[in-house]
């Protein structure tokens, strides 16, 4: 990558101005930029320092580049910008306390919008995943898997792309604490009791109501 300091001026503005190209023609999703070349002309920049902007751009999944066709946009939703800096910054173990706090803040409002948004489809699904979890503790096992799952389809019946895509980096790196707490001594099933209650909350449209459940359902498993 660029080393020096002017290179990396140079380097961030050009990130910026292909920024400003993409909002000035009204880029979408699965539209052409222009190509290296032109890109290099238009902004009169080093081709080299375009190609390293194209290349970030392209590691966090901005961009795409196909082979004999060019360089196109990509949906916001499929970007790693969240997932790469979840994986630098949830790695301090002083931001373990914030994690938690955060992860809560989320899942209480996840199950909030859920209460308004979520369908058959996500109830469905609901269902299947504590039928599952279900079969598992019936065989001494612990449903780590499954209680993933069941709070992923809430964060996702939320309908909030963002949210679920904050949500899921900081469920992965507090794995640990899930699975020592799943572990306890009657934990696993107390919780799939405290899941389905949820479910129902939700069911019912009930926000209130979904809210204090899981509250308490968090409070109990220690996250």
């Amino acid at each position: 990558m660029l080393g020096s300091a002017q290179e990396r001026k140079v380097y961030e503005g050009i990130l910026l101005q292909i920024h400003e190209i993409v909002r000035e023609k009204n880029l979408r999703p699965g539209d052409k930029l222009p190509s290296e070349r032109e890109l290099s002309e238009q902004l009169g920049a080093g081709r080299s320092s375009v190609r390293e902007a194209l290349r970030a751009l392209e590691l966090l999944g901005l961009i795409e580049t196909r082979r004999g066709e060019g360089t196109f946009l990509k949906h916001y939703r499929h970007n790693r910008l969240i997932d790469i800096l979840g994986y630098f910054i949830l790695r301090d173990y002083k931001t373990k306390k914030d994690l938690i706090e955060m992860r809560r803040i989320l899942e209480l409002e996840a199950v909030r919008l859920a209460c308004r948004r979520a369908t058959d489809k996500h109830f469905d699904e609901m269902e299947r995943i504590l039928a599952a979890a279900e079969e598992r503790v019936e065989r001494g096992e612990v449903p780590t898997e499954e209680d993933y799952q069941f709070h992923r389809v809430i964060c996702r019946s939320s309908r909030n792309s963002i949210l679920h895509r904050i949500w899921a980096p900081l469920v992965e790196y507090s794995d640990s604490v899930r699975s020592e707490s799943l572990g306890r001594e009657g934990r696993a099933r107390t919780a799939l009791a405290e899941h389905r209650r949820i479910m129902e909350a939700i069911r019912e449209g009930d926000e209130a109501l979904a809210v204090e459940r899981m509250r308490e359902h968090l409070e109990n498993s220690k996250l």
